[in-house]
């Protein structure tokens, strides 16, 4: 079976809430040498179209949370395996939570995964986190960077309201927002030093700024 097939058999499966053929499907992969973060990408397209196909209503609040539950075991088989390959990387203190308003999430537990198989020490707030949540917790944890996730274009007042509360605060590290709908343009009126869209992408962004900071 090739890969191809093997990747539409796992978005299908995660789409129709499949939860032991997804599981069966992850662990053929992970034991035929697949990338990880392969696997990561097409669970990751199945939960999309779980969330089309509730905004269609043909699932229903009971199939996002057995979507979510899915996703999460994949998480635990997978994790093992990305921390076995990775080894010698930079460590510091991260700050993690989706803001007020917006209680997505697969995007953060993604990142929180990847960081701590990356040996960062994480804290997740988790979602719908108010600016003073973001402001308290940024000045007992002392982290080495602020991440902030949000997916609704709602959020991005939340981002604003939350970054000029940290710095008002006098937190001078690095703010990152993060989620599928941002630019270049949306950092800007956040006022967030960076911005990715891409789980990966912001882990490496994250290893290259405390990287920076830890010399």
């Amino acid at each position: 079976m090739s890969h191809t097939d093997t990747s539409a058999m796992l978005i299908a499966a995660i789409t129709d809430l499949q939860e032991e053929t997804t599981l069966a499907l992850v662990r053929q992969r992970l034991d035929s040498g697949d990338d990880p973060l392969l696997i990561i990408e097409d669970c990751k397209e199945g939960m999309r179209r779980v969330g089309l196909r509730y905004e269609q209503r043909e699932y229903f609040l009971a199939g996002l949370i057995m979507a979510g539950e899915i996703f999460r075991q994949v998480m635990e088989l997978l994790q093992p395996v990305v921390e076995r390959q990775v080894s010698g990387q930079a460590s510091g203190r991260i700050l993690l939570g989706t803001v007020a308003g917006d209680i997505h999430d697969l995007g953060k537990n993604i990142v929180n995964m990847l960081l701590s198989c990356h040996n960062f020490v994480v804290h997740d707030l988790g979602v719908d986190v108010s600016p003073k949540t973001f402001a308290e917790q940024t000045a007992q944890v002392q982290p080495h960077l602020v991440g902030l996730s949000g997916l609704l274009t709602s959020s991005y007042d939340a981002m604003r309201e939350t970054v000029a509360l940290l710095r008002a605060s006098g937190y001078q590290e690095p703010i990152i927002i993060g989620g599928g709908q941002l630019s270049e343009e949306v950092c800007q009126y956040v006022g967030a030093d960076h911005w990715t869209t891409d789980a990966v992408t912001g882990v490496e962004l994250c290893q290259r700024l405390i990287s920076g900071q830890m010399r």
